[in-house]
């Protein structure tokens, strides 16, 4: 089959795929995002997921798989991306406070030796407590979240901030692993 690949450069995802065992090596995909579209739709993260692991395709000289992944914050049918600054980051927060959004993680996988390619997407729930100003405040100033969509990390969240999730802790994170695992199973 060859060489696994993780075509991004996210500590969190390269994480999970350690913890199920999985040998691979990073290299971040070139591909450039793009930020204008905030109307969720699947077809559009799984796009981005496909685009980034092909961009790694042609980097790769031996046959190898390559993993692309997206991982979205959904509410109310609007993406909630990585926020550019603080004012951002807080708004964010104060819209998911107190509210059940949703968590989706798009996974693309290619095989560059049989051409043959996977596409899917995980979707978990998180409901958030009702933060206030200063709980809000606190999480941005001590985790500074700019490299998270949504503006959040479960796994780094303090007590008192989620109320409940559903679904994939991992795909919260950033990657289901247990999924990533599969589809590499049936290339």
């Amino acid at each position: 089959m060859g060489k696994i690949i993780l075509a991004s450069s996210s500590p969190r995802r390269a994480d999970i795929l350690k913890q199920h065992n999985i040998k691979f090596k990073v290299i971040p995909s070139p591909y450039q995002e793009d930020h204008t579209v905030t109307d969720f739709s699947y077809s559009f993260v799984e796009n981005l997921a496909y685009n980034k692991a092909k961009a790694v395709v042609k980097l790769v000289k031996e046959p190898s798989v390559i993993i692309g992944a997206d991982t979205v914050v959904v509410l109310d049918g609007k993406i909630l991306g990585k926020p550019k600054d603080y004012a951002e980051a807080f708004e964010m927060l104060k819209k998911l406070s107190g509210r059940k959004h949703e968590v989706v993680t798009s996974i693309a996988v290619i095989n560059t030796e049989t051409g043959e390619e996977k596409i899917c997407s995980v979707t978990s729930k998180v409901e958030f407590e009702k933060l206030s100003d200063e709980q809000i405040d606190f999480y941005i100033k001590n985790y500074k979240p700019y490299d998270k969509a949504g503006s959040y990390g479960i796994q780094e969240m303090p007590l008192g901030y989620i109320k409940n999730y559903e679904g994939s802790l991992e795909n919260i994170i950033g990657l289901c692993g247990k999924t990533v695992c599969e589809m590499i199973e049936n290339l």
